[in-house]
């Protein structure tokens, strides 16, 4: 099922996403619902980020083949986390899909995408094992976690490298049937026509589910 927001006569409202429109629904995937019957076109609304987080985390230096990569470019042994590197993004930041990202004068050239996997949360739980970390999980959609560069390496915290206005697009719509292990990141960008290559998230250095249960351990999981 995919559970899309949209904004209609200045309302907000939750929907499911059909290859007929969005069927149009009383309640929210948070809460119970029942569906309307009625289909609303997607050209005829505002799509707005398909969920506003109380707070939501981000963890760090997590592809493989990523940190290879980067590793060969600077000549050294790849280092992999040997404990999830979790940080925080603010919600100041996130934007709908196709969306403008606006790049603040000041900053360098080296602003980056960085194309994310992102776990949204259905229901409150902590002290999660392993292997129930996923059953607070009500489903998956996708993110950019745009970074500057020269700023994160600069300042003691990455409160402008990564929160800055515009610098997280998210959605367009919350997938629940999602398997991690089938799922790739292929980042397409538009303006030269270039894919780069694939990552596959069952190749992370720590599963989702150890960074769930990691999180758990200490913070109550919200949506």
């Amino acid at each position: 099922m995919r559970w899309v927001r949209y904004r209609l006569n200045n309302l907000d409202n939750y929907g499911i996403m059909s290859d007929d429109g969005i069927q149009e629904v009383c309640g929210s995937p948070f809460d119970s619902y029942e569906a309307t019957g009625i289909i609303i076109s997607p050209h005829s609304v505002d799509i707005l980020i398909p969920v506003v987080p109380r707070t939501f985390y981000a963890a760090g230096i997590n592809y493989e083949e990523h940190v290879r990569e980067a590793a060969i470019l600077l000549g050294i042994q790849p280092s992999f986390p040997s404990k999830p590197d979790i940080g925080y993004r603010a919600n100041n930041a996130l934007i709908p899909n196709d969306a403008s990202i606006i790049i603040p004068q000041d900053a360098t050239e080296k602003v980056h995408y960085e194309g994310e996997l992102v776990v949204v949360i259905g229901e409150k739980a902590k002290h999660l094992s392993e292997d129930d970390a996923l059953s607070c999980v009500l489903g998956y959609t996708i993110g950019n976690d745009v970074s500057e560069r020269n700023w994160q390496a600069s300042d003691r915290t990455m409160w402008r490298s990564k929160n800055t206005d515009t610098f997280k697009p998210m959605g367009p719509w919350i997938e629940t049937e999602a398997n991690i292990d089938d799922m790739v990141t292929k980042i397409h960008l538009f303006f030269i026509s270039f894919y780069f290559p694939l990552f596959c998230f069952k190749s992370y250095c720590i599963k989702v589910s150890i960074m769930k249960q990691f999180i758990s351990c200490l913070i109550e999981r919200r949506r």
